[in-house]
């Protein structure tokens, strides 16, 4: 039977992450169990990549070839993916036409919509369902329009690592691959990827995509604030903000680095939760019914309990692991309690769901 093997890229702030899935039978679908034959992350210095873009093209370009030489892929065709405030995500409904001409239609029919010109902007579509009212048959979809620039950075990154970027795809779609599957593609569920400086938030209903919002901060505006607080480095800022959490008992020697950690964490889950009241607010008898998180920010001691109690919603740390088959090469005990951290690069190398 043959196979395919396909790289999804994921370049964070501090890490870039690529995981290698093998799809039987040639083809890549949400429907099957694919293999996790490699996976391999790679540090990278605070600054080289900020809001989601690249920014030292240089360095982000030394750490993809480490890790391609370290994680011994076997392609140099990657997925990456896109996804900050300079990436606009929307519902969007269309006069129903073939999608290849949906899509070819997109400059035409949504300048009105972005606040940037259709020059400047990559377009895409995603459609989610169809409808037939008064006006005729209509499909509806996720408009996606990106800063063409923010894309254009990554990807010349990625060809200076000697990568071949096979698509660019939305990492919030991406994570809807890693994480909506078995039960959870049943229900109603908001996905919640923490980076370090970027917070996604995807409401899936029922396998599909029915909200997107980009939020620009993360799990590392705790560390700075740490380290601000204390006149400490961010690594050991990392740590000690690991330590005192969010929500839990500390000693008075503590309360310093716990209220610093607390500040920009409750704006964060405010953030998050008000996400949620205008999701529900706007689509009204499908309320969220479970939270996932995702993403290193998602680790912080008490963070799950606490947005549980902000939102009154049941929140579970994601596992997207448990949906796919692990090879025998890849070091599970490795990933123990770091299953999270695979979700995007998973995602990504799903490529567009069948």
């Amino acid at each position: 039977m043959a196979t395919t093997r396909v790289v999804g890229l994921d370049i964070g702030t501090t890490f870039v992450r690529a995981a290698e899935l093998e799809f039987g039978g040639g083809a890549r679908s949400h429907r099957q169990t694919p293999t996790l034959h490699r996976y391999h992350q790679v540090p990278l210095p605070l600054g080289a990549v900020r809001g989601g873009e690249v920014h030292d093209s240089t360095t982000v370009s030394a750490a993809l070839r480490q890790l391609w030489a370290e994680g011994r892929f076997s392609t140099r065709d990657v997925v990456i993916g896109v996804g900050n405030q300079r990436v606009l995500v929307r519902e969007l409904e269309m006069p129903w036409m073939p999608l290849a001409q949906v899509k070819a239609s997109l400059p035409f029919q949504v300048q009105e919509l972005l606040p940037m010109s259709v020059d400047e902007a990559l377009l895409d579509y995603f459609p989610i369902g169809e409808s037939t009212g008064p006006n005729g048959r209509a499909i509806q979809g996720m408009l996606v329009a990106a800063q063409r620039d923010t894309v254009t950075s990554n990807v010349l990154a990625v060809e200076g690592a000697g990568l071949r970027p096979s698509m660019v795809d939305l990492n919030a779609f991406a994570l809807l691959r890693a994480m909506v599957r078995g039960e959870l593609a049943e229900r109603v569920v908001a996905l919640v990827d923490i980076g370090a400086r970027v917070t996604n938030v995807v409401v899936a209903a029922q396998g599909l995509p029915r909200f997107v919002r980009t939020l620009p901060s993360g799990g590392h505006d705790a560390t700075e604030a740490v380290a601000s607080a204390l006149g400490i480095s961010a690594p050991e800022a990392e740590s000690v903000k690991r330590e005192v959490g969010i929500g839990l008992s500390v000693p008075a020697d503590r309360q310093a680095a716990a209220e610093a950690v607390a500040t920009p964490t409750r704006s964060l889950v405010e953030a998050i939760r008000n996400t949620f009241v205008y999701y529900q607010g706007n689509h009204p008898g499908a309320g969220i019914e479970t939270v996932v998180l995702t993403g290193g920010g998602s680790h912080l001691p008490g963070l799950g309990q606490y947005l549980a109690s902000a939102s009154r919603l049941p929140v579970t740390l994601g596992d997207p692991l448990s949906t796919v088959k692990v090879h025998k090469q890849v070091n599970r005990a490795a990933l123990s309690g770091a299953e999270s951290l695979v979700a995007m690069p998973i995602g990504l190398a799903y490529g567009v769901a069948a």
